[in-house]
């Protein structure tokens, strides 16, 4: 099924949740909504649900105008955070849930529903545990079933609310992968929200970065993260470095380092920030007259394949990140306090709009 959403706008009392978003999700794609507290995802995911009705704008489902059907004509699955399940019922009857409360018409035999269950547990590889009930599971373990109960009813587009946020990290990072499997297996249009950036570019073909009810990119996780297209994205997608300085004919002076920025010739003496990311910067001992900006190395925390280096500048004390392979920093024979010079690979610099990212 194909997603639009145009010129949704929603406000609750003065607070503006969406802000004029259009939107189109590619049918048999899985899409997150990416983007800290507050920013709209989980609104734009209720009005497309049909949990939610946008003040102004439409929902279209394969072309058609859904904005004013029920959530239960929509075939929308949905997947809350917290599972929702019915702690009273055993696994395998949480699963049939939605199969058994269809109109009779539409409702299928007992023995289809039991053959149906059966499939869906076995898809989510919980098939030994169809007599337990939800507080004899683990959360890992209910968030599969909540999953299996979702797509009992055969829903045009699944939508999940920070499936995994209530889990551990080490749980999280296994269900990622399984729900991507999972999908590619299905092929049901997805839309998932989260704000966490690892879980958007590991899973989704698709990111929408959004930032106070508004989109502030839509791409492949490669080009959200690589080309951010604008200083909020870059802010928000990993750790990054910001150089602040004066921009003058695609030259923007920091302190005593200059980067080149030819994007921003025509601009004449404006405020600049340039934003690098820890690993685009090359570390080395200092000797005198090398180009670059000069740093002393305040902590090394070297463990696992990358060391991440704490370094302050010499020019105006602030704190630079740098990761690099700990091959190398061993190699190097680092020691606090030395003196180095690091130079950016990749720096994107933008004109400081005021009021800072």
């Amino acid at each position: 099924m194909t997603i639009e959403v145009q010129h949704i706008r929603k406000q609750f009392g003065q607070f503006t949740a969406l802000d004029d978003v259009s939107l189109q999700f590619p049918d048999g794609q899985l899409t997150a909504l990416l983007g800290p507290s507050g920013c709209g995802k989980t609104t734009l995911l209720r009005c497309i649900a049909g949990l939610e009705h946008p003040d102004s704008g439409s929902v279209l489902l394969d072309g058609q105008d859904a904005s004013h059907r029920h959530v239960r004509e929509r075939q929308v699955g949905f997947v809350f955070q917290h599972y929702a399940l019915f702690k009273h019922m055993t696994v395998f009857e949480n699963v049939a849930f939605g199969l058994r409360v269809k109109p009779r018409k539409e409702r299928p035999s007992e023995a289809q529903i039991r053959d149906k269950v059966k499939k869906l547990l076995e898809l989510v590889q919980l098939d030994w545990i169809a007599d337990r009930y939800p507080p004899q599971l683990s959360g890992g373990q209910r968030q599969r079933i909540a999953l299996a109960r979702a797509l009992a009813v055969e829903p045009r587009v699944l939508l999940l609310d920070e499936p995994f946020g209530a889990l551990d990290a080490k749980v999280r990072k296994e269900l990622r992968r399984w729900l991507r499997r999972l999908h590619d297996e299905l092929h049901v249009t997805s839309i998932f929200v989260t704000h966490d950036q690892e879980e958007a570019l590991e899973v989704a073909d698709q990111v929408v970065v959004m930032n106070k009810g508004r989109i502030e990119q839509l791409g492949t996780p490669e080009s959200v993260y690589n080309a951010p297209s604008s200083p909020f994205v870059y802010s928000f997608l990993g750790n990054v470095n910001l150089f602040h300085g004066r921009v003058h004919d695609g030259v923007l002076a920091s302190g005593d380092a200059l980067f080149d920025a030819p994007q921003l010739n025509g601009v004449s003496n404006a405020d600049g920030i340039g934003y690098v990311r820890p690993h685009d910067l090359d570390v080395e001992r200092y000797t005198p007259g090398q180009e670059g900006i000069v740093v002393k190395l305040r902590r090394a925390h070297a463990i696992g394949p990358l060391a991440q280096l704490d370094l302050e500048r010499e020019d105006n004390a602030q704190l630079i990140e740098a990761v690099i392979p700990n091959e190398r920093f061993a190699r190097l024979g680092l020691k606090e306090g030395e003196t180095l010079v690091v130079r950016p690979r990749r720096i994107e610099v933008f004109v400081d709009q005021g009021g800072g990212i």
